[in-house]
Parts: structure tokens; C-alpha cells; sequence
């Protein structure tokens, strides 16, 4: 349940970044900030359950690679973030560094 708890974790990772996007504009400033605070709480309670089983450092770096691989995805999918191949090696090369940390656990 540990490794659900970590995933769950990331991929809540990815809302306050872009709740903060959305914080950019004075029209969303403060729903922005509402939901970047919200995904903040809900994704650091799942990275502490999941560090009951999970080895700390194991545990945040898993939690900062699937937070910094969907941040990247949905910044490019959905806000016009540039893209490239070495980009998306790049995150290719920190997904395998999770899967890695994941079987070597």
C-alpha cells in the first residue's frame, strides 16, 4: 500500500505547480493559490504514509520525479510549454531513475 501511497503522492505533486500557474493571472490569483495550497497538503499526507515502509530518501525522490515528469507533460499539453526531443529524454532518463529506485527497493 506504501508504493499506491507514493504514486498517489506525485501525481498530487503535480497540482500545486500548476496551481500556481493559474496564480499568474490576476482573474484565477486566488483560486490558484486555494488549489496549489490543497495539492500541497493532500500530496505531502501521501508521501508521509507512504514513508512508514518507504525509505525517505527512496520515498522523495520517486515523489519529485513523477511530480517533475507530470508537471512537464501537462505544461506542455496544456499551458504551451516548449518541447523537444532532449526534453522529453530528459524525462525519460528521471522516469527510469524512479523505475530504478523502485526495483532496487
Amino acid at each position: 500500500m506504501s508504493w499506491f501511497y507514493l504514486v498517489l503522492a506525485g501525481v498530487l505533486e503535480i497540482g500545486w505547480p500548476v496551481g500556481l500557474k493559474w496564480a499568474q493571472s490576476p482573474s484565477t490569483r486566488w483560486q490558484g493559490i486555494a488549489v496549489a495550497v490543497l495539492f500541497m497538503a493532500a500530496s505531502g499526507f501521501f508521501l508521509w504514509l507512504a514513508q512508514r515502509h518507504i525509505s525517505m530518501g527512496t520515498a522523495y525522490a520517486v515523489w519529485t520525479g513523477i511530480g517533475a515528469s507530470g508537471t512537464f507533460l501537462v505544461g506542455v499539453m496544456f499551458f504551451g510549454d516548449p518541447s523537444s526531443l532532449m526534453r522529453y529524454l530528459g524525462v525519460l532518463l528521471i522516469l527510469a531513475g524512479v523505475v530504478t529506485l523502485k526495483l532496487a527497493h
